[in-house]
């Protein structure tokens, strides 16, 4: 969509430029549909244009977001709609299954790729944090694939973030930044990042907390990462929900912003690429663990676990624009009736 209104219809950059630029946040932290946005609204407004373009992106999202966060917290969503969000969270776990299958198909293009992602996937269910498996991940593919004598990728702020114990504010900044300048390939890699900060580390919501608000989110129309605003808000009500969600939409306001010329000169580092192909590896090795807890706390019984395989057959061969929401509540309402009749 971004493509055919800003390059072939307004004709603001050629298809070559937006597909370099494409290539340029996708290798880089950040959900790259914001970043797109606030590339081109710089192009056409300065500083200022980007920073509207990238609000215009995320504030219908957030603000729907918060709202049902709210509605969840105070109306008690989650007692009043039990029944559908039974349904609902058969559906996530196909969705971060499915995830996960689209992921390595991209990311796995090696032998070793595919032993880094599987080494993830047990090193994250052994404990370790998610962080160093990151950076041990791309270390060991840059060492790998690198010359004789070349530098190092500095990954030391990537392993120092996070020791700082901190008051509740400073908690969710921190989390959310994690989140903001970790994440590689897309929301679905938000999931893993989130669930260890929010769910098994500072115990802000419980895990079937967590799959509401990813289930809430993939009914509406925002991007998937704008669940974090959810974590937010049951971690520390509205203050909560605006850092979170400034803290994760941050770094993609800041690098097209202020950072579009050095970062390109980054995407064409060699040496950077292969850093970061070890780190989105193991990117599909923590979203894998992580589907793991996701499906033994969403698929409770039989027909729970056929409602998330039917998602999951529907997802992987229906790809429309709608697709998502179509089985997201399909699940939701067949759940339901399930639950009001014979379960």
């Amino acid at each position: 969509m971004i493509g055919r209104e800003c390059v072939d219809e307004e004709g603001w950059v050629t298809r070559e430029t937006f597909r370099r630029t494409l290539a340029v946040y996708q290798i880089l932290p950040g959900p790259e549909a914001h970043e797109l946005c606030v590339y081109f609204g710089r192009i056409r407004g300065g500083r200022r244009g980007g920073l509207l373009a990238g609000l215009g992106f995320m504030a219908p999202g957030f603000v729907l977001m918060l709202a049902l966060s709210i509605l969840y917290v105070h109306a008690g969503l989650d007692e009043r709609f039990a029944e559908l969000f039974y349904g609902l969270q058969a559906a996530v776990a196909a969705l971060v299954a499915l995830a996960v299958v689209r992921f390595a198909r991209r990311f796995f293009t090696s032998p070793l790729l595919a032993v880094l992602g599987v080494v993830a996937f047990a090193a994250t269910l052994a404990g370790a944090g998610f962080l160093a498996v990151l950076a041990v991940a791309g270390v060991l593919h840059w060492a790998w694939r690198a010359r004789p004598g070349s530098p190092v990728p500095s990954v030391a702020p990537w392993l120092l973030v996070g020791a700082v114990s901190l008051p509740l504010a400073g908690d969710i900044l921190v989390e959310g930044l994690k989140v903001g300048l970790v994440t590689f390939g897309g929301a679905y890699t938000s999931v893993p990042l989130l669930q260890e900060g929010a769910v098994d580390h500072h115990h802000w919501l419980t895990q079937d907390q967590f799959l509401d608000g990813l289930a809430l989110s993939g009914v509406l129309p925002a991007p998937l990462i704008i669940f974090s605003t959810f974590v937010g808000y049951l971690a520390g009500g509205l203050s909560g929900a605006l850092i979170m969600t400034v803290a994760v939409f941050a770094p993609a306001f800041f690098f097209p912003t202020f950072l579009h010329d050095r970062l390109v000169a980054v995407a064409d580092d060699t040496r950077m690429h292969a850093f970061l192909d070890g780190v989105t590896a193991a990117v599909v090795g923590l979203i894998a663990a992580v589907t793991v807890d996701i499906v033994d706390a969403a698929v409770t019984d039989v027909f729970s676990a056929l409602l998330a395989i039917a998602a999951f057959v529907l997802l992987l061969r229906w790809e429309g624009k709608l697709a998502i929401l179509a089985v997201v509540l399909g699940c939701g309402a067949l759940g339901a009736a399930a639950q009001l009749t014979f379960l």
